[in-house]
């Protein structure tokens, strides 16, 4: 199991502090999921260890979408679950819905290489 640094939750309050300027520093891609969503429960297990393989070269961020609400909205989410990654301060990219984990690694890689 990935160390609680690499995987950890974020709200409205500390996004900006905890994602966007922590993006700087290191790649993190933002789960943005729900209980209720049976694709986002099944992606949860893929994020989890690709970022436990990923050697600190990305972190997980979790933002459970029913509790942050204008989060989803501001980054005009339509379906769940999102992952965006973001690097240096931006969004780099996205996907939405579940994806095999090689296509995970793929988006990943292409996006730590842009």
């Amino acid at each position: 199991m990935p160390d609680a640094v690499d995987i950890f939750d974020v709200t409205e309050d500390n996004f900006s502090e905890r994602v966007v300027a922590a993006s700087r520093r290191q790649a993190i891609m933002v789960d943005f999921w729900a209980d209720w969503c049976p694709p986002c429960r099944a992606l949860t297990p893929v994020l989890e260890k690709l970022v436990a393989e990923a050697d600190c070269r990305v972190r997980l961020a979790k933002v459970e979408v029913d509790d942050n609400m204008h989060l989803a909205g501001h980054y005009g989410l339509r379906g769940f679950p999102t992952v965006i990654l973001f690097k240096d301060g931006e969004e780099r990219g996205r996907f939405s819905g579940f994806k095999p984990r090689a296509e995970i690694e793929d988006f990943i890689a292409q996006q730590l290489r842009s």
